[in-house]
């Protein structure tokens, strides 16, 4: 039974409170909007229109008042989570309303909530699959904190991708509804409930934010559902063993390939690996395929029109994810694959945004509306 007699479930609570939330908040920017509103101008933006970045609250209610129609086990296993993404949640929120939060600290936050989880529940990841590593995650101490970097940089991640309407929330609805899957096959419905009433919640967001773009998750919104996919693709593979963590991976695929890329692509340029820039895979799906093809639309459905293209690199690790769950040797490839086709994608829509770049008649010209205040100014440099 459920820890409150509720005519409903906690899917459906959690869904119907998630998008109420999302709606009065739409509704009443006007008395929040002074502190709330996302601007318009910056490297990454590419909205026209100030928008609320306050979703995450909305996702946050949704899922602590889900919890009382879940049943007794499922209501002990989601609370400590929910008690432990507190940190992550409210410094990414204040970053939100204030803009002063570092990345740095943001960071600390989530890897706060992994260590906090972890002496709640005593969950850890134990093992991956790489035998030195293991041999290191059997001493108690390197496994709680190699966990808190992995939950920590998943969460910031989903933060990275959030560019577009629908893409973050999109993609960990992706990612919940796989680790659910996996879980369901592997005989865990209570960890697969609790992937689903995420699922719930963040679709209640999702309608709201997706195409029109009327809320936008932030920073606290991101870091919160960040850290719950993580820790959920920990639990996973923490209680059930035939499941390899390869698949809890490739659940999380595309935001991971994005970050580790990113990374990389700065240090290659000698640039901060905090630096925001426009050189994200979804920035390059926007500049060379939205703005290119879809141009005829409305700025906001234009912008929208990334999302979908974006969530197939999410999808193809996601179904190898569910297929191939107890199959390690072949889920290593499948990861190696999977992360060869985001390089290959990403690699053709940089080679056509330089060419574009190259041809252009003038430079000058193309507005920042389409290709956002990064590639216009590259443009005027004539790079």
């Amino acid at each position: 039974m459920s820890i409150i007699h509720y005519p409903f479930t906690a899917v459906e609570l959690g869904f119907a409170v998630s998008l109420a939330c999302s709606l009065l908040l739409v509704v009443t920017t006007r008395w929040h909007g002074q502190f709330s509103l996302d601007a318009i101008h910056g490297v990454q933006k590419f909205h026209v229109t100030p928008t609320p970045r306050i979703g995450g609250a909305a996702v946050a209610l949704g899922l602590w008042l889900s919890l009382g129609a879940l049943p007794a086990e499922q209501y002990k296993l989601l609370l400590p989570v929910l008690v432990s993404a507190m940190p992550a949640f409210i410094f990414g929120l204040a970053e939100d309303v204030t803009r002063r939060v570092s990345v740095r600290a943001r960071l600390l936050a989530t890897m706060a909530s992994g260590i906090c989880c972890w002496g709640l529940t005593g969950v850890t990841l134990l093992h991956i699959g790489i035998a030195p590593l293991d041999a290191l995650l059997g001493w108690l101490p390197a496994s709680v904190l190699f966990t808190a970097f992995a939950v920590g940089g998943v969460a910031n991640a989903i933060n990275i991708i959030d560019g577009f309407n629908g893409l973050a929330s999109g993609t960990v609805f992706i990612g919940m509804a796989t680790l659910g899957l996996i879980a369901q096959n592997a005989g865990d419905p209570d960890l697969a409930q609790l992937c689903f009433v995420v699922c719930a919640v963040t679709a209640g967001f999702f309608v709201v934010n997706f195409p029109f773009g009327k809320l936008f998750l932030g920073d606290g919104g991101a870091y919160l559902l960040g850290f719950l996919l993580a820790w959920m693709a920990v639990m996973l593979v923490y209680r059930n063993p035939q499941v390899s963590p390869w698949a809890a991976l490739l659940a999380c695929g595309y935001p991971v390939f994005e970050t580790v890329f990113t990374i990389v692509r700065r240090a290659w340029g000698r640039r901060h690996p905090g630096h925001p820039d426009s050189a994200h895979l979804h920035s390059l799906v926007k500049t060379v395929i939205a703005a290119h093809y879809f141009r005829a639309l409305p700025t906001a459905l234009r912008n929208a029109a990334v999302s979908p293209i974006s969530w197939v690199v999410a999808l193809v690790p996601a179904w190898m994810a569910v297929r191939f769950a107890a199959e390690p040797d072949f889920l290593l490839q499948c990861v190696l694959a999977s992360f060869s086709l985001y390089l290959s994608m990403y690699a053709c829509l940089a080679s056509a945004r330089r060419a574009r770049l190259r041809n252009a008649e003038d430079p000058a010209q193309l507005p920042a509306i389409v290709l956002g205040e990064a590639d216009t100014s590259l443009l005027q440099r004539g790079l």
